[in-house]
């Protein structure tokens, strides 16, 4: 079984301070994604999901050129002519996709460089992406005779809108970072020296929070996007069940004592 913590791994986790990072690290190949980098992502989301002392989930990369080069294209080949390796390489990049959008905590991708196919579908699967004002974006199966697959097209579309996501698609051509904020597929542009202190400033005012709020909120977000557009009785239980909670008890308090909040709730809803 692979060590996630070994900073040799191509994958690997860290944590500090309530923030857990986990690692892109095949610098010599710009990260491009191997089936077995993929198949280790669920392990890692897992791991720093489940750890209490982690609060936010940051998912960055160890090389200074690219967050990811996308796939690994000579492993690719092989994976073409090889109908089974088609579909564990699909399983795996879909399970290493959904974990990562059904984490539990907040997630931010936190991008440098080239943020290509695989690695572009991985950061849409964030909740945040921060990236830095020279990073540069692209989803290139056009370019390569592959279909993008549907999960992946929805998460994207729900990111910048069908027209946008279709000039992408259809092109596979690279978006500059200022265009990439302006049609709403990263959220923050800050100089790359300043991208990595930044995202973990953000973190740190995540981690600060209500976890319960934090928790009850991206469940909430999840559910609209699924469809749902009313209260049902699972909302209105969590709406009710906050009352009774030791945060609110601790935010009000605090409010009143003109203080900050030591929020300790971590547990599951």
């Amino acid at each position: 079984m692979t060590d996630l913590t070994d900073p040799q791994s191509p994958i690997y986790i860290e944590k500090c301070e309530g923030i857990g990072r986990l690692m892109l690290n095949r610098p010599g190949k710009r990260n491009a994604m191997s089936e077995a980098m993929w198949t280790m992502i669920p392990d890692a989301v897992t791991q720093l999901d489940q750890d209490q002392d982690v609060r936010v989930i940051i998912v960055a990369s160890t090389s200074e050129k690219a967050f990811s080069a996308g796939a690994d294209i000579a492993e690719l080949e092989a994976i073409a002519a090889d109908p089974a390796r088609q579909e564990s390489n699909r399983l795996a990049i879909r399970a290493a996709q959904r974990t990562l959008a059904c984490a539990k905590k907040p997630t931010v991708a936190e991008i440098r460089g080239s943020c290509m196919g695989g690695g572009c579908g991985l950061a849409i699967h964030c909740d945040m992406r921060f990236a830095a004002d020279t990073a540069r974006f692209g989803i290139t199966p056009a370019k390569l005779g592959l279909v993008y697959p549907l999960n992946d097209t929805r998460q994207l579309m729900e990111l910048v809108g069908p027209a946008k996501a279709k000039s992408m698609l259809f092109t596979g051509r690279t978006v500059t970072a200022d265009e990439a904020l302006r049609i709403g597929l990263v959220d923050e542009l800050w100089p790359d020296e300043e991208l990595t202190a930044k995202t973990h400033a953000f973190a740190t005012q995540i981690a600060q929070v209500s976890q319960y709020s934090l928790r009850g909120i991206k469940q909430t977000i999840q559910r609209i996007l699924d469809g749902q557009d009313d209260d049902d009785a699972w909302s209105a239980e969590l709406f009710r069940a906050a009352h009774d909670g030791e945060d609110v008890r601790e935010g009000i308090r605090a409010f009143l004592e003109k203080r900050q909040p030591s929020f300790r709730w971590n547990g599951d809803i």
